[in-house]
């Protein structure tokens, strides 16, 4: 593709004009530097010297204040996303988020940092919050010392448990914390034993993934080769995985927590405002390296790598690397299959409006399967069976 052809960001207010219905956009920041690459990583993320933090934030700022201002659209919620954001020094996170502020109309709701729990300090925690961040998205991904280092990560039990305190002394009150499901030396108890500590610490927002096997990742090549480094010859069965994240729906549930996406639970009031806004469809702005942006007829990406990108943007080039129009077969799909992946469901008799399509067969199928519920025009997949939900996608999407 002729790069010169592509979009400039500031091309989305150009659409969101003509929507009415549209007065709100989140912005995401990729940051994607980490400290160490884990085992089942498949993300474009990767190791750098520390010298090149500054540049790359001098080429993100640059981008968001060329991206132009977007006539009634208000900015409701960022998110700093990696990558481990918190690696960057306290000075340049503000520097990020003023930029989106005097770049765009803003009425920030929520503003999202992405924390390792070794990363997180005292001092930092008093400046994030003084910067306008006030939700904290920590990875923990166990609380098992024997998990975590098979999967590569630098932080231990006792660390988490130390973030979560300088966390709440600092004065942050939405607070998200993620466990992986299938890590290397995981059982039955352990899984247990995290989910349960994880409660204890009493986060606002919890995310459960479960482990993706691909060739992305050192462990996923390893495990699909029949290997055993990186703990791969540990990695638990596809049916332990299942039970661990069904034994979590309930567990959580228990606890208070409301089942809202597939992978997320939250306090009442807690569900994350921007990644609800991928998941209806809402346009949103990626910054930064790898990032992508929506504006309801279109995607468009940057570039992955870090350094091709600051170079593009220091040169006055555009980092946008690829770009497609979203076809009215490919909304439908997205439609039905981000909107099921909410538990609360969709409204099948708009979609059918809207797309002029019949979901009336499939739809029978599978409530006869009991895979998906009805309720008038809101069809759900059934909460008993998430853990086979790419059947009901599978037929759905046909």
């Amino acid at each position: 593709m002729n790069k010169s052809a592509m979009p400039n960001t500031s091309s989305l207010g150009t659409q969101m004009e003509h929507n009415a219905a549209v007065t709100t956009l989140g912005i995401y920041v990729q940051v994607p530097f980490c400290q160490t690459k884990c085992t089942y990583c498949n993300f474009h993320t990767g190791v750098v010297a520390r010298s090149l933090y500054r540049p790359y934030v001098d080429a993100v700022c640059r981008e968001i204040a060329e991206s132009g201002a977007l006539r009634d659209v208000t900015v409701d919620t960022v998110y700093l996303g990696g990558g481990t954001p918190s690696l960057l020094e306290a000075p340049d996170l503000l520097r990020i988020i003023d930029a989106i502020r005097h770049n765009h109309s803003c009425a920030l709701e929520e503003v999202t940092l992405e924390a390792d729990p070794e990363t997180i300090t005292t001092d930092k925690a008093a400046a994030w919050l003084d910067a306008g961040i006030n939700r904290i998205s920590m990875g923990v991904q166990s609380l098992n010392d024997v998990e975590l280092r098979a999967a590569g990560r630098m932080h231990r039990r006792d660390d988490a448990y130390r973030a979560m305190e300088v966390l709440r002394i600092a004065g942050f009150r939405n607070i998200s914390m993620d466990l992986i499901a299938g890590l290397p030396h995981q059982t039955r108890a352990t899984w247990k034993t995290s989910l349960a500590e994880l409660i204890a610490m009493q986060p606002e927002h919890v995310s459960i993934y479960l482990l993706e096997v691909d060739d992305g990742s050192r462990l996923g090549k390893e495990i699909i080769a029949g290997g055993a480094k990186y703990g791969a010859g540990a990695v638990p069965s596809d049916d332990a995985m299942a039970e661990f994240y069904e034994s979590a729906c309930a567990t959580l549930a228990t606890a208070g927590l409301e089942h809202y996406e597939i992978s997320n639970w939250a306090l009442p009031g807690r569900a994350s405002k921007h990644n609800l806004k991928y998941w209806r469809r809402q346009p949103y702005l990626g910054f930064g390296a790898g990032a992508h942006s929506f504006d309801e007829q279109r995607r468009w990406s940057n570039v992955h790598d870090p350094s091709a990108y600051a170079a593009a943007i220091a040169q006055g080039r555009t980092a946008i690397e690829s770009e497609e129009m979203v076809t009215s077969a490919q909304a439908l799909d997205e439609e039905l299959f981000l909107g099921l992946r909410q538990l609360a469901g969709v409204d099948l008799a708009r979609i059918e409006r809207q797309y002029g399509a019949d979901f009336a067969p499939r739809v029978k199928k599978l409530l006869d399967d009991g895979l998906i519920e009805r309720n008038g025009d809101t069809i759900r997949l059934n909460p008993a069976k998430l853990t086979i939900s790419n059947e009901a996608f599978v037929e759905l999407l046909g």
